[in-house]
């Protein structure tokens, strides 16, 4: 058996958790501004700027100790930059990014304060609400808070 402290840090540790997403945007700092006004607690946690494939590129790792965004952005003419996927359409790629909070109308009252309104609310649930917002690139993101931990009300899908 091994007692060491390392051995019982693993124990603890969840089979398996969501560390992060990298996601590419146009302009790192539009959504640094909206994440963090989204959660207080998170800042930036490291950056750096270094070539990948042959392509200068500026990264930014933005959350907390244990969760975070990655977000990239490359040193490309205007014409090359693209833009964020039409979330109207069926065209693939990453429609919005969702994140359990405790307390949906507090999330709400820090974007409104930081200039952002909900771009849409959810649908009626009895055991969960939830709220989606347009960062400045056009990103998606889904805030939603749970009245129950039951799985069965929580995860229901009919009304």
């Amino acid at each position: 058996m091994n007692d060491s402290p390392a051995a019982g840090a693993a124990r603890k540790r969840p089979n398996m958790r969501l560390e992060h997403v990298n996601i590419v945007v146009t302009a790192i700092e539009p959504t640094v501004r909206f994440v963090t006004a989204a959660f207080p607690g998170w800042r930036v946690r490291g950056r750096g700027n270094e070539p990948f494939a042959g392509m200068a590129r500026e990264w930014v790792h933005v959350g907390d100790d244990d969760n975070y965004l990655a977000l990239t952005a490359y040193d490309l003419p205007p014409e090359r930059k693209g833009a964020a996927r039409d979330l109207k359409s069926p065209a693939p790629g990453l429609a919005h990014v969702g994140f359990e909070v405790a307390d949906i109308d507090a999330v709400v009252a820090r974007l409104r304060s930081a200039g952002f309104e909900p771009d849409k609310w959810g649908a009626d649930h009895p055991f969960r609400r939830n709220v989606y917002f347009l960062d400045g690139e056009g990103l998606e993101f889904e805030f939603v808070e749970y009245a129950s931990d039951d799985p069965a009300e929580k995860n229901s899908y009919a009304q």
